[in-house]
Protein backbone atom coordinates (compact mmCIF):
# COMPACT_ATOMS: atom_id res chain seq x y z
CA UNK A 1 0.00 0.00 0.00
CA UNK A 2 1.33 3.29 -0.95
CA UNK A 3 2.11 5.94 1.78
CA UNK A 4 -0.31 8.30 2.22
CA UNK A 5 0.11 10.40 5.39
CA UNK A 6 3.90 11.22 6.39
CA UNK A 7 5.00 11.81 9.52
CA UNK A 8 8.26 13.49 11.06
CA UNK A 9 9.31 14.48 14.16
CA UNK A 10 11.50 17.41 15.04
CA UNK A 11 11.77 19.21 18.40
CA UNK A 12 9.14 18.42 20.02
CA UNK A 13 6.70 18.65 16.98
CA UNK A 14 5.35 15.89 14.81
CA UNK A 15 4.68 16.97 11.18
CA UNK A 16 1.83 15.11 9.73
CA UNK A 17 1.31 15.26 5.86
CA UNK A 18 -0.87 14.31 3.86
CA UNK A 19 0.83 13.05 1.10
CA UNK A 20 -1.98 11.76 -1.79
CA UNK A 21 -2.02 14.91 -4.38
CA UNK A 22 -2.62 12.62 -7.24
CA UNK A 23 -6.26 12.55 -5.58
CA UNK A 24 -6.36 16.17 -4.18
CA UNK A 25 -5.57 14.26 -1.12
CA UNK A 26 -9.01 12.81 -0.63
CA UNK A 27 -10.26 11.02 2.56
CA UNK A 28 -9.80 7.48 0.90
CA UNK A 29 -10.09 4.56 3.71
CA UNK A 30 -6.51 3.91 3.04
CA UNK A 31 -5.70 7.54 3.97
CA UNK A 32 -8.13 8.02 6.64
CA UNK A 33 -6.31 4.59 8.29
CA UNK A 34 -3.16 6.05 8.05
CA UNK A 35 -3.90 9.53 9.44
CA UNK A 36 -5.66 7.82 12.31
CA UNK A 37 -2.60 5.44 12.69
CA UNK A 38 -0.32 8.38 12.70
CA UNK A 39 -2.26 9.92 14.96
CA UNK A 40 -2.15 7.67 17.60
CA UNK A 41 1.28 7.41 17.15
CA UNK A 42 1.76 11.01 17.96
CA UNK A 43 -0.30 10.66 20.93
CA UNK A 44 1.94 7.92 22.65
CA UNK A 45 5.29 9.09 21.78
CA UNK A 46 6.41 11.15 24.88
CA UNK A 47 8.38 13.56 22.80
CA UNK A 48 6.49 15.02 20.82
CA UNK A 49 4.69 17.86 22.19
CA UNK A 50 2.54 18.85 19.58
CA UNK A 51 1.45 18.04 16.13
CA UNK A 52 0.67 20.06 12.74
CA UNK A 53 -1.05 18.64 10.26
CA UNK A 54 0.07 19.54 6.42
CA UNK A 55 -0.42 18.18 2.96
CA UNK A 56 1.47 18.14 -0.61
CA UNK A 57 0.72 19.37 -3.55
CA UNK A 58 -1.47 22.42 -4.08
CA UNK A 59 -4.54 21.01 -2.34
CA UNK A 60 -4.86 20.64 1.25
CA UNK A 61 -7.96 18.17 1.20
CA UNK A 62 -10.72 17.97 -1.45
CA UNK A 63 -12.99 15.72 1.41
CA UNK A 64 -14.24 12.60 0.79
CA UNK A 65 -12.94 10.36 -1.92
CA UNK A 66 -15.58 10.13 -4.15
CA UNK A 67 -14.38 7.48 -7.00
CA UNK A 68 -13.73 4.92 -3.55
CA UNK A 69 -17.61 6.09 -2.41
CA UNK A 70 -19.58 6.01 -5.99
CA UNK A 71 -17.67 2.66 -5.90
CA UNK A 72 -18.86 1.65 -2.43
CA UNK A 73 -22.58 2.56 -3.18
CA UNK A 74 -22.61 0.91 -6.24
CA UNK A 75 -21.45 -2.50 -4.52
CA UNK A 76 -23.96 -2.32 -1.82
CA UNK A 77 -27.10 -0.44 -3.83
CA UNK A 78 -26.60 2.80 -1.31
CA UNK A 79 -27.45 0.52 1.48
CA UNK A 80 -24.00 0.52 3.32
CA UNK A 81 -21.95 2.64 4.93
CA UNK A 82 -19.06 4.19 2.14
CA UNK A 83 -15.86 3.44 3.99
CA UNK A 84 -14.92 7.21 3.77
CA UNK A 85 -18.22 8.60 4.74
CA UNK A 86 -18.50 6.07 7.19
CA UNK A 87 -14.83 6.58 9.07
CA UNK A 88 -14.54 10.20 8.91
CA UNK A 89 -15.59 10.92 12.22
CA UNK A 90 -13.06 8.62 13.47
CA UNK A 91 -10.38 11.31 12.24
CA UNK A 92 -12.07 14.14 13.73
CA UNK A 93 -12.59 13.19 16.79
CA UNK A 94 -9.13 11.86 17.26
CA UNK A 95 -7.40 15.11 16.35
CA UNK A 96 -10.08 16.79 18.70
CA UNK A 97 -9.64 14.58 21.81
CA UNK A 98 -6.19 14.40 21.30
CA UNK A 99 -4.07 15.49 24.46
CA UNK A 100 -1.85 17.33 22.40
CA UNK A 101 -2.42 20.68 20.09
CA UNK A 102 -2.98 20.18 16.74
CA UNK A 103 -2.14 23.01 14.35
CA UNK A 104 -3.79 22.57 10.46
CA UNK A 105 -1.05 24.47 8.00
CA UNK A 106 -3.52 25.11 5.06
CA UNK A 107 -1.58 26.63 1.86
CA UNK A 108 -4.14 25.49 -0.55
CA UNK A 109 -7.97 24.71 -1.44
CA UNK A 110 -10.16 22.60 1.72
CA UNK A 111 -13.56 21.32 0.29
CA UNK A 112 -16.32 19.28 2.50
CA UNK A 113 -14.76 16.83 4.68
CA UNK A 114 -11.62 19.04 4.79
CA UNK A 115 -13.11 21.70 5.92
CA UNK A 116 -13.87 19.17 9.09
CA UNK A 117 -10.17 18.55 9.55
CA UNK A 118 -9.43 22.07 9.99
CA UNK A 119 -12.18 22.78 12.33
CA UNK A 120 -11.69 19.78 14.63
CA UNK A 121 -7.44 20.99 15.26
CA UNK A 122 -7.14 23.16 18.37
CA UNK A 123 -5.18 26.06 15.69
CA UNK A 124 -5.27 26.41 11.48
CA UNK A 125 -3.21 28.84 9.38
CA UNK A 126 -4.40 29.29 6.21
CA UNK A 127 -3.01 30.75 3.13
CA UNK A 128 -4.95 34.43 2.69
CA UNK A 129 -5.44 32.97 -1.07
CA UNK A 130 -6.50 29.38 0.34
CA UNK A 131 -10.13 28.89 -1.16
CA UNK A 132 -12.75 26.44 0.82
CA UNK A 133 -16.43 25.63 0.11
CA UNK A 134 -18.98 23.38 1.99
CA UNK A 135 -19.76 21.72 -1.16
CA UNK A 136 -21.92 19.02 -0.27
CA UNK A 137 -25.21 20.29 -1.45
CA UNK A 138 -24.02 20.66 -4.80
CA UNK A 139 -23.59 16.71 -5.22
CA UNK A 140 -27.11 16.13 -3.33
CA UNK A 141 -25.20 15.54 0.88
CA UNK A 142 -25.20 17.65 3.98
CA UNK A 143 -22.08 18.20 5.81
CA UNK A 144 -23.54 15.89 8.33
CA UNK A 145 -20.21 14.53 10.20
CA UNK A 146 -18.47 17.18 10.20
CA UNK A 147 -20.83 19.65 11.58
CA UNK A 148 -19.56 18.39 14.92
CA UNK A 149 -16.08 20.29 14.54
CA UNK A 150 -17.51 23.03 12.19
CA UNK A 151 -20.21 24.09 14.00
CA UNK A 152 -19.19 25.26 17.19
CA UNK A 153 -16.49 27.58 15.18
CA UNK A 154 -18.32 28.96 12.50
CA UNK A 155 -20.57 32.35 13.08
CA UNK A 156 -24.06 31.15 12.79
CA UNK A 157 -25.32 33.41 9.98
CA UNK A 158 -21.92 32.18 7.88
CA UNK A 159 -22.82 28.73 8.39
CA UNK A 160 -26.19 28.84 7.20
CA UNK A 161 -24.71 30.63 4.05
CA UNK A 162 -22.15 28.70 3.17
CA UNK A 163 -24.07 25.80 4.29
CA UNK A 164 -26.95 26.51 2.17
CA UNK A 165 -25.46 28.04 -1.34
CA UNK A 166 -22.13 26.04 -1.17
CA UNK A 167 -20.24 29.29 -2.57
CA UNK A 168 -16.31 29.32 -2.26
CA UNK A 169 -14.65 31.71 0.31
CA UNK A 170 -11.14 32.37 0.53
CA UNK A 171 -8.93 32.20 3.74
CA UNK A 172 -9.84 35.74 5.39
CA UNK A 173 -12.92 35.32 5.09
CA UNK A 174 -12.09 31.68 6.57
CA UNK A 175 -10.95 33.98 9.66
CA UNK A 176 -13.17 36.32 9.93
CA UNK A 177 -15.95 33.89 10.53
CA UNK A 178 -13.97 31.52 12.59
CA UNK A 179 -13.17 28.53 10.73
CA UNK A 180 -9.46 29.44 10.90
CA UNK A 181 -7.33 30.82 13.30
CA UNK A 182 -5.89 33.46 11.05
CA UNK A 183 -5.12 33.85 7.37
CA UNK A 184 -1.86 35.31 5.97
CA UNK A 185 0.27 35.36 2.77
CA UNK A 186 1.41 32.60 1.68
CA UNK A 187 4.98 33.31 1.97
CA UNK A 188 4.42 33.30 5.73
CA UNK A 189 2.42 30.21 6.11
CA UNK A 190 5.55 28.27 7.19
CA UNK A 191 6.74 30.99 9.79
CA UNK A 192 3.38 31.89 11.40
CA UNK A 193 3.15 28.51 12.04
CA UNK A 194 6.29 27.85 13.55
CA UNK A 195 5.33 30.84 15.74
CA UNK A 196 2.46 28.73 17.38
CA UNK A 197 4.21 25.29 17.38
CA UNK A 198 7.26 27.20 19.14
CA UNK A 199 5.03 28.55 21.41
CA UNK A 200 3.31 25.65 22.21
CA UNK A 201 6.31 23.43 22.75
CA UNK A 202 6.66 25.71 26.21
CA UNK A 203 3.66 24.65 27.43
CA UNK A 204 3.89 21.64 29.94
CA UNK A 205 2.16 18.94 28.45
CA UNK A 206 -0.09 18.14 31.39
CA UNK A 207 -1.45 22.07 31.41
CA UNK A 208 -2.15 21.66 27.80
CA UNK A 209 -3.97 18.28 27.75
CA UNK A 210 -5.61 19.88 30.58
CA UNK A 211 -6.48 23.43 28.78
CA UNK A 212 -7.67 21.26 25.99
CA UNK A 213 -10.46 19.62 28.53
CA UNK A 214 -11.32 22.85 29.24
CA UNK A 215 -11.84 24.01 25.87
CA UNK A 216 -14.12 20.65 25.33
CA UNK A 217 -16.18 20.65 28.22
CA UNK A 218 -20.22 20.18 27.36
CA UNK A 219 -19.74 18.19 24.32
CA UNK A 220 -20.00 14.57 23.65
CA UNK A 221 -18.32 14.56 20.78
CA UNK A 222 -18.34 11.09 19.90
CA UNK A 223 -22.05 10.82 20.33
CA UNK A 224 -22.44 13.27 17.78
CA UNK A 225 -19.95 12.00 15.30
CA UNK A 226 -22.18 8.11 15.53
CA UNK A 227 -25.67 10.05 14.98
CA UNK A 228 -24.55 12.18 12.01
CA UNK A 229 -22.36 9.42 10.27
CA UNK A 230 -25.74 7.63 10.77
CA UNK A 231 -26.95 10.67 8.31
CA UNK A 232 -24.54 11.43 6.01
CA UNK A 233 -24.88 7.91 4.94
CA UNK A 234 -28.69 8.30 4.46
CA UNK A 235 -27.54 11.04 2.18
CA UNK A 236 -25.10 9.50 0.36
CA UNK A 237 -27.64 5.94 -0.44
CA UNK A 238 -30.23 8.61 -1.69
CA UNK A 239 -31.53 9.16 -4.82
CA UNK A 240 -29.94 12.64 -4.78
CA UNK A 241 -26.57 11.63 -3.37
CA UNK A 242 -26.50 8.62 -6.13
CA UNK A 243 -27.07 10.99 -9.10
CA UNK A 244 -24.86 13.97 -7.74
CA UNK A 245 -22.09 11.89 -7.17
CA UNK A 246 -22.39 10.05 -10.55
CA UNK A 247 -22.82 13.76 -12.07
CA UNK A 248 -19.82 14.82 -9.91
CA UNK A 249 -17.55 12.50 -11.19
CA UNK A 250 -19.00 12.54 -14.99
CA UNK A 251 -18.35 16.37 -14.82
CA UNK A 252 -22.07 17.79 -15.49
CA UNK A 253 -24.46 19.09 -13.76
CA UNK A 254 -26.89 17.05 -11.59
CA UNK A 255 -30.53 16.31 -13.13
CA UNK A 256 -31.83 18.85 -10.39
CA UNK A 257 -30.36 22.14 -11.61
CA UNK A 258 -32.76 23.96 -13.74
CA UNK A 259 -31.88 23.81 -17.42
CA UNK A 260 -32.06 27.01 -19.47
Amino acid sequence: MPQLVRSDIARGVATLTLDSPSNRNALSSALIEQLLSALRAAEDDPDVRAVVLSHTGPVFCSGADLKETAAALAASGGDRATPPAGRLGEVLAAIWESAKPVVARVAGPARAGGLGLIAATDIAVCAADATFAFSEVRIGVIPAVISATVLPRLAPRAAAELYLTGNTFDGVRAAEIGLVTTAVPAADLDATVAGYTDALVRGAPGALAGAKGLLRRGGDLRADVEELTALSVRYFGSPEGLEGVQAFREKRDPGWVPVG
